[in-house]
Formats: structure tokens, sequence, C-alpha cells
């Protein structure tokens, strides 16, 4: 745990020394007193993601340990560069992994501190290389599914079937599943958006006989009086027994009860990522698949298959949620893979050689 020394007033002493100046655009005074409980409150006042918040407030802890529980008002652009030096250097983090802790540390000093300073502008940012995804053909596909059962084969036919992300499918309320026109309402995607995918009519049945499993589930809750399920935004104060309707309900829910860690309150959860990305992890092995295969790459195997299928790629652009079509573009780089359909010399050279006698290769 941090000292609870670290809070604004050094950044504030800092101010008035004329070591630092606040920005031009103000935001609304902070009500917390501990450094990190200051960088929750600010990143939930913007209404950024529950694990942008966990990710923030890791590496502003991370930052102020790398530099001895300093609090960062005393310090600046060389000491980040330091700390991001290290995580490059020592540590060997992917840029990915970079750039998200310099982001932190920027959100830190803009956001929460209230100080602009020339370095934030000037500090370099890692570009991010382009790599190709993982993409599974359709018999990889089948060969993982069929190493799945119940819960998780659904859930992985499921994101085969709409391309949606692991964690925009577990947490699909009943109310998000349209039988009649064949859709599911993606809420709140990457970047908050809402979007419409196709509902599978293959896995019609299959979701419908999940639904059956889940009512089964809040019916005992229902009968136990357990708290419902948690509710987005202020739904919950505006609707109070909404969160234990049985149109709010998780499609996939978690078998056991869990502790909310914002508000304290016992309700039940969906299912975790990680329980499905290891049963998944383990149906690529077992299938005998030599690709770091995980649940996203499902995603990917979506997108490829359905322009291979000759769709716009404005059409999967809008499956997949992408704001820019270059997002999507990276697809038809995947289609392109074996030298863009260009026939190798080496073909060329062995049709030329037909008739003679074949080259014996050593048994493995």
């Amino acid at each position: 745990m941090l000292s609870p020394s670290i809070t604004l007033a050094g950044g504030a002493r800092s101010v008035a020394r004329g070591l630092l100046r606040p920005p031009p655009s103000q935001l609304p005074p902070l009500q917390s007193v501990k450094l990190l409980d200051q960088v929750r409150e600010r990143i939930r006042y913007l209404h950024y993601s529950r694990r942008t918040e966990e990710a923030y407030v890791h590496w502003c802890r991370a930052f102020i340990r790398f530099h001895g529980i300093r609090h960062p008002a005393e310090m600046g652009g060389p000491e980040v560069e330091a700390y991001l030096s290290w995580l490059s250097n020592e540590r060997e983090v992917a840029v990915s992994t970079h750039r998200q802790a310099l982001s932190a540390l920027l959100f830190l000093y803009g956001k929460v501190l209230g100080l602009s300073l020339p370095w934030m502008t000037d500090i370099g940012r890692p570009q991010v290389k382009r790599r190709l995804p993982v993409v599974l053909s359709q018999a990889e596909v089948l060969a993982v599914l069929d190493h799945l059962e119940g819960t998780h084969r659904l859930l992985a036919q499921l994101l085969y079937g709409t391309g949606m992300r692991i964690t925009e499918a577990l947490q699909l309320r009943v109310k998000d599943l349209d039988f009649d026109h064949g859709a599911v309402i993606v809420r709140e995607g990457k970047g908050g958006k809402d979007r419409v995918v196709m509902l599978p009519q293959s896995l019609a049945q299959g979701l419908r006989w999940q639904l059956n499993a889940a009512r089964s589930i809040w019916m005992q809750d229902q009968e136990a009086g357990r708290g419902g399920v948690f509710m987005p935004d202020a739904l919950e104060r505006k609707y109070p027994r909404a969160g234990a309707s049985w149109v709010w309900f998780w499609v996939f829910p978690q078998a056991d009860h869990s502790t909310d860690p914002q508000s304290g309150v016992v309700r039940r959860h969906h299912l975790y990522d990680q329980t499905f990305q290891r049963a998944f992890k383990r149906a690529t092995a077992a299938a005998g698949i030599p690709k770091p295969a995980t649940p996203h790459t499902l995603r990917h195997a979506f997108a490829t298959h359905l322009l291979q299928a000759g769709y716009d790629i404005r059409t999967v652009q809008e499956l997949l949620g992408h704001s820019d079509v270059a997002t999507t573009m990276i697809y038809t780089h995947v289609l392109k893979m074996g030298g863009a359909g260009v026939r190798s010399p080496m073909d060329s050279l062995s049709l030329q050689s037909a008739g003679r006698p074949p080259q014996q290769w050593p048994a493995v």
C-alpha cells in the first residue's frame, strides 16, 4: 500500500512555488485524499472503462514505487522517461504495454494533478508495428470446437459466428438476444459504442437451451432473495428492481456469487473470461493446432472468412465495430498470405522437371 501522505497537497505546493502551471481547462475538484483514489475518481468522472481504471491505477502505483514512493508532483519528465526506459530495456515490455504505461502517467499528471508541462507533449511515443493476426482455418475452428463442451463450446461458436470480443459476449443480457429478427445487440462495446450483429441460425437452439439453464439459476437467486446483477451507469438507482429482473440477467452467468469490487455487494457475475480462456487453450492443444490461438483468434477468423466469402469490407467493419476501416484492412493482408497469390518460381521449376524421378525426402 502507498503512504497516506501521497495526496494532492504536494502538487499544490509545487504549483505555488512556480515549478508547475495548471492547464488551461480545469476539471472539477477531486474529493478523494489519497492519490490512487483520486486517479479512480477522475477515471470514473470521465466514464472510462473499469479495465482502463485497473490498468491506469496499476501503472501509477508501479511508477511511484519505482522512484521510492516519491510524490509524482515532485518528479517530472526525466523520472517518467527513466521509468519508461526501464520498462523497455530491462523488462522488455511490448510496444503496446509501453504506450499504455505512458498514457497512464500522462493521465496522472494532466487529469489528476492538473499539471501541464512541456515534456508531456515532447516525450516520445513508441511506434506500434503492424502485426498480422493469428487466423484459424475453418477446419482448425472445427477441430477446436470438437474439444469444447457445453457452455464453453456454445460461447466459442458465438464468438466465431458473430465476431464479438470475449467481453462483449460474456456481458450479453437476456434482452440482447432477438430471435425474431436474428440479431444480437452488443451494448457498450469498445469505445462505448452499441452495434448489431447477426444471430447465427445454427446457434438459435443452443442459445435457447442456454437461456433455460440461465433462467434456472435466476429463479434460484429470486427464491434466495439475492441482489440481482450489476446494472450500468445510474440505472440501478433509476430502476431499483431492474437488476433482479429476468430481462437484465446474464446469458452466461457464473455458477457462484461474487463481491462487486466497487460497491461490495454480493451478486451474480457473468462467466469469467479467464475460465473460458483456459478451456480454449486446452482445446487448442488437444486439437494439435501449432498456433498461439486465443478466444480473440475466433474474431480474426470471423473477419477473414467473411472477406474470403466475398463480403464487402465496410460490412465487415460495421460488424466488428471498428471506427476506422484501416483497422479492418489488416484482414486483407491476411488474405494475401502466401505471397499475395503469386506462384512461386519453385513451383514453375517443378512443372518443368515433370517426368524426372521424384526427390526422396527422409522420413521424419
